[in-house]
C-alpha cells in the first residue's frame, strides 16, 4: 500500500467505525426498550391492580405492532432515508417512556406500548440500510457482528437497569432513566447527521436518463428468495424464543436445577451468543455464508439434542448452554450478509429498507408464535419435547439457509 492510499484509508476506517458505533448503540437502545416493561411487572401489577394476563397482554400488543410495522417500515426508509426514520423511531421510544412514567390507568399503559411498538419497528430496516450504504463492503461482516452484539447487550442491560433503579427510587424514576438513555441515542444520531443522512438526492436530468426505472414498490414480494429469507428468520427465532421464554423452566424440570442456576444458564447462553457474534464477524469476511450458518446451527442443534436427552451432567448445563449460544452467535453476521446478498438481488440498494423490513419481520412473527405452540406443551408437563423442538427448528433453518445460498448462486450464474 502506498503512502497516499494509506492516508486515504484512515479517514474511511474512522468513518466506518463511527457509523458502526452509532448504529450499534441505537440498536442496543431498541433492545433495551424491549425489556423495559417486563422487569417492572412486580411494580406495575400492584400499582394498577393487574393480573398476569393483563401485563402479558401489554407485550403481545408491543410485538404484534412491531412485527406488522417492521414489514412496512422499509417503505419510509427507502423514501425518506434510514437516518431520518431511525431518529423518528428513537424519538417514539422516548415518548413511550414519558407516557409510561406518567401513566395513571391501564389505558395509558397500552398507549405507551403502542407508541413503543411503532418506534421499535423501524430499527432493522433503518439500521441495515445505514450499514449497507455507509460502511465499506469489506467491513460489513464486522458491522453486522457489532450490530447483533450490542443488541444482545441491550437485552442484558435492560432488566438490570430497570430493576436496580426501581428498587431504590421507584418504577416511575426507572422509566425516566430509560427515557434519558433514548435521549442520549437521539442526540448522538442528530450530532452526526452529515455522516449518517442517506436520503437520496434528486437526480439530475442526465442521471435520470442513465439510471434504470425503479421497480414497483412491492415487486420484491414475488421473489422466492425473499420468502426463504423470511422463513429462515421465522424458524431460527422460534428456536431462540423457546429458550428465551422457557429455558429456566425446562432446565429445572429436566435436570432438577434450581431456578437460579437454570436462569444463569440462559445468561451463559446469551454471553456465548455474544462471543460467537464477534468470532462470526471474522468468518463472514472470508467464508461462504450459507455454509457457515449450516455448520454453526448444526452444532447448536446437536447441543440442543444433548440437553433434551437429559443425559448431560447437571453441573455442566451452564457451559453447554454457552456452547449452544456460541454456535447460534457465529451464524449471526453470515446470516445478515446472506440476506444482503440474496434478498436484494434484482432489487438493488434502492429497496434495502423494504426487503430488510419484510425479511426481519420474521423475527417478531417467530417470537409471537412460540408461546402459542409451546406454552400448551409445557402446561401438559412435556418438557423435553420443547428442547427437541429447538433442535428441529434449528435444522429446518439450516436447510432454509442452504436453499437461499443455492438459489442465490444459481441466480448469479443465470445473470452472468
Amino acid at each position: 500500500m502506498t503512502a497516499t492510499t494509506a492516508t486515504e484509508a484512515e479517514p474511511k476506517t474512522h468513518q466506518d467505525a463511527t457509523v458502526i458505533g452509532l448504529v450499534g448503540f441505537a440498536h442496543g437502545t431498541s433492545h433495551f426498550n424491549q425489556l423495559l416493561i417486563p422487569p417492572l411487572f412486580p411494580w406495575l401489577m400492584p400499582a394498577f391492580g393487574l393480573s398476569y394476563t393483563e401485563v402479558a397482554g401489554l407485550m403481545t400488543v408491543f410485538f404484534s405492532l412491531s412485527g406488522a410495522g417492521q414489514a412496512l417500515a422499509g417503505f419510509p426508509v427507502d423514501r425518506f432515508g434510514s437516518w431520518r426514520v431511525l431518529c423518528c423511531g428513537v424519538f417514539a421510544l422516548i415518548l413511550s417512556a414519558i407516557v409510561l412514567a406518567c401513566a395513571t390507568s391501564y389505558a395509558m399503559l397500552v398507549a405507551a406500548v403502542v407508541i413503543a411498538g411503532i418506534g421499535n419497528c423501524v430499527f432493522h430496516p433503518a439500521d441495515f440500510g445505514l450499514l449497507n450504504r455507509r460502511v465499506s463492503q469489506q467491513r460489513l461482516g464486522h458491522a453486522f457482528s457489532v450490530h447483533g452484539l450490542v443488541g444482545n447487550l441491550g437485552w442484558a442491560a435492560g432488566p438490570v437497569f430497570m430493576v436496580g433503579i426501581a428498587s431504590v427510587a421507584g418504577w416511575r424514576i426507572a422509566v425516566v432513566g430509560a427515557a434519558l438513555v433514548g435521549c442520549l441515542a437521539l442526540a448522538l444520531l442528530l450530532s452526526r447527521r452529515s455522516l449518517l443522512d442517506d436520503a437520496e438526492r434528486p437526480a439530475t436530468p442526465t442521471q435520470a436518463k442513465l439510471e434504470p426505472a425503479a421497480d414497483a414498490p412491492l415487486s420484491f414480494i414475488r421473489s422466492r428468495i425473499v420468502w426463504m429469507c423470511f422463513g429462515y428468520f421465522f424458524l431460527s427465532t422460534m428456536a431462540f424464543g423457546i429458550l428465551q421464554n422457557f429455558a429456566p423452566v425446562l432446565l429445572s424440570h429436566i435436570y432438577g436445577l434450581s431456578l437460579a442456576l437454570a436462569s444463569t444458564s440462559l445468561t451463559t447462553y446469551m454471553l456465548g451468543s455474544a462471543g460467537g457474534m464477534l468470532s462470526g464477524g471474522f468468518l463472514a469476511r472470508r467464508g461462504v455464508h450459507d455454509r457457515i450458518i449450516a455448520g454453526a446451527l448444526t452444532s447448536a442443534a446437536g447441543v440442543a439434542l444433548l440437553l433434551a436427552s437429559g443425559l448431560a451432567p447437571g453441573w455442566a448445563i451452564p457451559a453447554i448452554m454457552a456452547a449452544m449460544g456460541f454456535g447460534v452467535g457465529i451464524a449471526g453476521p453470515s446470516r445478515d450478509l446472506l440476506v444482503r446478498q440474496a434478498a436484494t438481488r434484482g432489487t438493488g440498494k434502492a429497496a434495502y429498507g423494504r426487503v430488510y423490513g419484510f425479511v426481519y419481520s420474521g423475527l417478531d412473527v417467530g417470537l409471537a408464535t412460540v408461546p402459542l405452540l409451546f406454552g400448551p406443551l409445557l402446561d401438559a408437563g412435556s418438557y423435553s419435547p420443547a428442547l427437541y423442538g429447538v433442535a428441529i427448528l434449528q435444522m429446518l433453518a439450516v436447510f432454509t439457509a442452504l436453499s437461499v445460498g443455492l438459489n442465490t448462486r444459481a441466480a448469479a450464474l443465470r445473470s452472468a
